[in-house]
């Protein structure tokens, strides 16, 4: 099936659906002006950083527990590519679409924000964000807009202990909370399941849109590339984010 048939068929189950779940990825940010951590355009693409060590250890609980400084470095560094980034037509679009469908909800594995910038209220951000600091030892909690100016690491102003952004870490535990959210979202069902921009290499990724596609609720990867949940969608859409949910969205306008 061509791209433009796939949309058309993709718009018309749409029109039809009550609940609709997006899952996204690094690549729904990518329009943004966003890079990714690896591949094209990807922020880290060495094998290691200039520490030593893969940007997976470097952002991992193992070593903030003891090297704080290091894993702030890097989070600092993925903030600053985030500071003054917009919303760009395909998380725009999510948001309309809860505005149309009420049952849309997002589960996103970004710490960017911008899905909630963009106006979507129906949202799981599985990995946290970099807005919100907290203090391990006391629970002081601040949000602020950026993390450029702060002091590496920043301490806490009530203990002195070292504040953490509210993400996971490589290595750490899924919030139980917000996993809990999101399987009793699937348990009110869905009518459509959307991927985009992610490669679905975590078993909470890819596990939804099996379980869907065995069911026949349809199944959409936005990917420009051919990944491991190609073979598991009933439609891939080998485009970038924003012109996809673009074109979705103006065949969905004109019936």
């Amino acid at each position: 099936m061509d791209t433009r048939t796939a949309i058309e068929h993709i718009a018309r189950h749409l029109a039809h659906s009550r609940r609709v779940l997006f899952i996204t990825g690094a690549g729904i940010s990518a329009d943004s002006g966003l890079p990714t951590y690896r591949g094209v355009g990807g922020l880290y693409n060495d094998e290691a950083t200039e520490d030593g060590l893969p940007i997976e250890t470097a952002l991992s609980g193992a070593v903030f527990s003891v090297r704080p400084d290091i894993t702030w470095k890097y989070l600092a560094q993925i903030a600053h590519n985030c500071r003054g980034a917009q919303p760009n037509p395909a998380h725009l679009a999510i948001a309309s679409l809860e505005q149309k469908i009420p049952g849309t909800f997002v589960f996103t594995q970004n710490v960017d924000g911008l899905h909630r910038k963009a106006g979507s209220t129906n949202l799981i951000e599985i990995h946290g964000n970099l807005q919100t600091l907290f203090c391990p030892q006391c629970g002081f909690q601040e949000t602020v807009e950026d993390l450029d100016g702060l002091d590496l690491p920043p301490r806490c102003p009530k203990c002195g202990g070292v504040l953490r952004p509210n993400v996971v870490l490589f290595g750490e535990a899924l919030p139980e909370a917000e996993m809990a959210r999101f399987i009793e979202a699937l348990e009110k069902g869905v009518d459509m399941v959307f991927t985009i921009g992610t490669s679905g290499v975590f078993p909470y990724i890819s596990e939804p849109i099996a379980w869907a596609a065995q069911f026949g609720i349809p199944t959409i990867e936005i990917n420009p590339e051919r990944t491991r949940l190609t073979q598991l969608v009933a439609y891939h859409l080998p485009l970038r984010a924003a012109e996809a949910m673009t074109a979705i969205m103006t065949r969905l306008a004109h019936g």
